[in-house]
């Protein structure tokens, strides 16, 4: 999805990230005094892209026209108390003489007639005397008619207002969102949205938050971190669910399956409560979709709750994906896309990317800060990271080219400071050394960790080092391959406490 917006709207959330390059054997000194803006800048955002503008002023003349229709409409049917369908009223009915009373005394025709004769003389009497002149008259004026019932206008969806007249910013957002679920179609995405909410009154989704559940699911899908521009980022490991101790404990029974689900919702609505619904603001969510070792054939019960779990947040929450990016994805499955793409819309398609293994971090980059990307996936981002918080450490971009050496130096002008740092090479295949050289020239470079061979499927090294004099900590990195490598590494400083 490629849709201009205006830029000073943009709300975009990421940490800087420098990119240097670097020729063989030039020191990081050297590459810092650099002044040339073609060697030193920062990152672009390659295949950026940004959700379609909720502001009025950048919508289409029959977009405006589909949502100024909607608003009528659901105002309407807001005030005229039919947005819900109606409960069945099981209200015993009516007793009569010749059917009420059957299984009780039953009473003879005659006698009836001569009851409702004696209650209308009384009637006429009473009226007559006027001693109480509307008491007959009552139970006949209201006779018929409906009671009537209180006007809900608080009604609401994900904390935003559903009654256009309350002229709440958010309303816009939520309706474009069903609008352009529905390419605009007024009454279809009317009937979505009344669907919707029907759907998360059935399901209680009101208190779905403050549900806990017996099954640890974390492992299955989690909420990590932010993307280049900000929006919340949601991992779904399909694989898990294979792993046969996993799936007794979470979808071996129908029971097990429902609470699977609700627990996918609750997730999904954790995901929401990150969202700004504001015109300009962040209302999307990236879905990252871990497809390796995903559940065969022959579990088909697996297949099925995740498939109704993936039916059912389509159906509730449309345009809530701001990219669905499919990684680790078996060779089988772009056969597959190629069938079913032709029946997807263009807005869909635009949201969908797959990725093979090999791809894959080099791909989420593209989308997603390396401090952002869990290890698993190439990235520095660790769980529970007591070291680095998301503002801490600016992260650095080098590019070495085949055959060079990049030197990386830390300066310690003070002893007993304790040094943090974080570095990875994409694809690794290289040599890599530590050392601390200090200040003093009758003093030894000590070596922090010799060097050492780096295969492709090393994790991303963590280090931290207290020097006992002044000095510098030197990173070397030695790229042997024909091929240019990207670095990335931060640091930070933990001054000696006294």
């Amino acid at each position: 999805m490629t849709v201009e917006v205006k830029a000073e709207t943009m709300q975009v959330v990421e940490a800087p990230v420098k990119v240097v390059e670097v020729e063989a054997e030039k020191g990081v000194g050297e590459v810092e005094c650099e002044k040339d803006e073609s060697k030193a800048k920062m990152v672009e955002k390659s295949s950026s892209y940004r959700e379609e503008s909720n502001f009025l002023s950048d919508l289409k003349e029959h977009e405006k026209k589909a949502l100024n229709e909607l608003k009528t409409k659901l105002e309407e049917t807001i005030l005229g108390n039919t947005l819900f369908k109606k409960e069945d009223n099981k209200e015993a009915p009516k007793k009569s003489c010749n059917e009420g009373e059957k299984k009780e005394e039953e009473k003879p025709k005659e006698e009836c007639e001569k009851e409702a004769d004696k209650k209308e003389e009384k009637c006429e009497e009473e009226k007559k005397s006027e001693e109480k002149p509307d008491e007959c008259e009552k139970p006949q004026e209201t006779e018929g008619k409906e009671q009537e019932v209180e006007v809900d206008k608080d009604i609401s969806i994900w904390g935003v207002p559903l009654l256009p007249s309350k002229g709440h910013e958010g309303t816009t957002v939520v309706l474009l969102k069903f609008l352009r679920a529905r390419e605009f179609k007024v009454n279809d995405a009317f009937e979505m949205l009344k669907k919707t909410l029907q759907w998360r009154k059935d399901f209680k989704i009101d208190s779905i938050l403050d549900e806990e559940f017996e099954t640890d699911l974390s492992s299955a899908a989690y909420m990590s971190g932010i993307d280049r521009q900000g929006h919340p980022i949601c991992y779904n490991i399909f694989g898990v669910l294979d792993n046969q101790e996993i799936y007794e404990k979470t979808l071996a029974t129908e029971e097990k399956r429902e609470q699977f689900l609700r627990w996918r919702v609750q997730l999904m609505e954790k995901g929401v409560q990150k969202l700004d619904f504001k015109p300009g603001g962040i209302n999307s969510i990236v879905q990252i979709n871990d497809l390796k070792n995903s559940p065969g054939p022959s579990k088909k019960d697996v297949r099925a709750a995740v498939n109704k779990a993936v039916s059912l947040l389509q159906d509730n929450y449309p345009e809530f994906a701001a990219k669905n990016i499919f990684i680790n994805v078996p060779f089988w499955y772009f056969a597959f896309h190629s069938l079913l793409s032709p029946f997807l819309t263009q807005r869909t398609r635009s949201k969908l990317v797959f990725v093979r293994p090999s791809k894959v971090t080099e791909t989420l980059l593209k989308y997603i800060p390396i401090q952002e990307i869990p290890i698993k996936y190439g990235g520095i981002k660790r769980e529970n990271d007591f070291e680095f918080s998301a503002s801490d450490g600016e992260v650095t971009e080098v590019v070495i080219k085949a055959g060079s050496t990049e030197t990386i130096e830390i300066p310690t002008p003070e002893a007993g400071t304790t040094f943090i740092w974080d570095i990875i090479v994409l694809g690794w295949e290289v040599n890599y050394t530590e050392e601390f050289v200090p200040t003093d020239e009758n003093s030894y470079t000590m070596i922090i960790h010799k060097e050492k061979k780096m295969r492709s499927d090393e994790e991303p090294v963590r280090r931290t080092f207290k020097n006992q004099a002044q000095g510098r900590i030197v990173l070397t990195v030695q790229n042997c391959s024909g091929k240019k490598k990207k670095l990335f590494y931060r640091y930070k400083v933990k001054k000696a406490c006294f």
